[in-house]
């Protein structure tokens, strides 16, 4: 858990909204059953694990933020893509502003 202890500001919110927004995920594929979204909650969980907690992966954290950036994109995509009435939904809407911030707050890391 050094790990942790040792992120900075910046890195603290990132985590934090990307576990905000796979809680989301995670929280609505249980209650609907739609396990694209447990999926999709998972993938936000194993990518910001891998970008600030594992330290076997030090040398691969570019990659991995992004890595973190495209799928977070994939996911608004998608989100509009598939979904009809896409601006209905309050907290679909509010999951993707969190994903927006998410992605520029990981651009702003690596400046």
């Amino acid at each position: 858990m050094n790990e942790l202890r040792s992120l900075d500001s910046q890195s603290f919110r990132i985590t934090g909204l990307a576990l905000l927004t796979a809680l989301i995920h995670l929280f609505l594929g249980v209650q609907g059953g739609i396990f694209i979204f447990i999926l999709n909650g998972l993938g936000f969980i194993a990518l910001v694990v891998g970008l600030y907690l594992l330290p076997q992966l030090a040398n691969w954290r570019t990659h991995i933020r992004w890595a973190l950036v495209a799928y977070t994109a994939v996911t608004i995509i998608a989100y509009f893509v598939v979904n009809q009435n896409a601006l209905d939904s309050g907290i679909g809407l509010l999951t993707k502003a969190v994903e927006v911030i998410l992605i520029v707050l990981l651009y702003l890391q690596t400046r």
